[in-house]
């Protein structure tokens, strides 16, 4: 069995899609169809991941998105009717972890749930611990501490983290950053890692529009600090 698999949208017929090729795939899935049934079996069932759409009766999927984030790290992946790009970057800094766009292909979505989980479980990351400025970061044990307290990132926020971290003073296009997060078939939008961003650093820096650690580099992208920014 891979893991429990989340699906949280009110359209039977997707639902039944997906949870019929997650299957096939040996994930085991649970469903919910509003926006308070989801809250109760995430703390009940402990799912490895969460899909959810965006638009739900009740309570919203924002709203459901920003109380999970609250009370866990658990991936979440949204689903999403809406074009319009904002209702995507919203979902990101919220903590969701990727995106999908109605109408989807179901096998997209299989291929989707398997790469966050890799990235979860840390086939793309290496033992170990660093050290960069007052910063350390556990990779194994998925923590950062901050002149030794702990600073609670999800994990997106922490493989972003880290991969500055492994390069400090390089520069990284958010195309750039989007492949190491995902793999080079990912077709995101390049201003989701702006939302990671802000999000990483909300939690990380003592004034986030001053930033100490995570440096813009204007019409380019981003890099971590060097000597030569102290």
């Amino acid at each position: 069995m891979n893991g429990a698999i989340l699906i949280v949208d009110d359209e039977p017929k997707i639902v039944k899609q997906a949870q019929d090729y997650l299957e096939r795939s040996d994930f085991r899935v649970v469903t919910a169809s509003d926006g308070q049934l989801p809250l109760i079996q995430a703390r009940h069932e402990h799912p490895d991941l969460v899909v959810l759409d965006l638009n739900l009766p009740g309570m919203n999927g924002l709203d459901v998105c920003r109380t999970l984030r609250r009370e866990s790290d658990v991936p979440i992946i949204m689903l999403t009717a809406r074009v319009d790009e904002t209702d995507r970057l919203i979902g990101l800094e919220l903590g969701a972890d990727d995106y999908i766009t109605k109408p989807f292909s179901p096998r997209e979505l299989v291929a989707r749930v398997r790469a966050v989980l890799r990235r979860v479980q840390g086939e793309l990351r290496q033992p170990g611990v660093l050290s960069a400025a007052d910063l350390e970061l556990d990779l194994l044990g998925h923590r950062v501490k901050r002149a030794g307290e702990l600073i609670h990132l999800t994990r997106t926020e922490f493989d972003l983290l880290a991969t500055l971290v492994q390069h400090p003073g390089q520069t990284f296009s958010r195309a750039q950053l989007l492949d190491r997060l995902h793999g080079v078939a990912y077709d995101g939008f390049d201003r989701s890692i702006d939302a990671h961003i802000k999000n990483l650093r909300r939690k990380l820096e003592a004034d986030p529009t001053e930033p100490r650690y995570v440096i813009t580099v204007y019409g380019i992208g981003y890099r971590f600090a060097d000597e030569e920014d102290s």
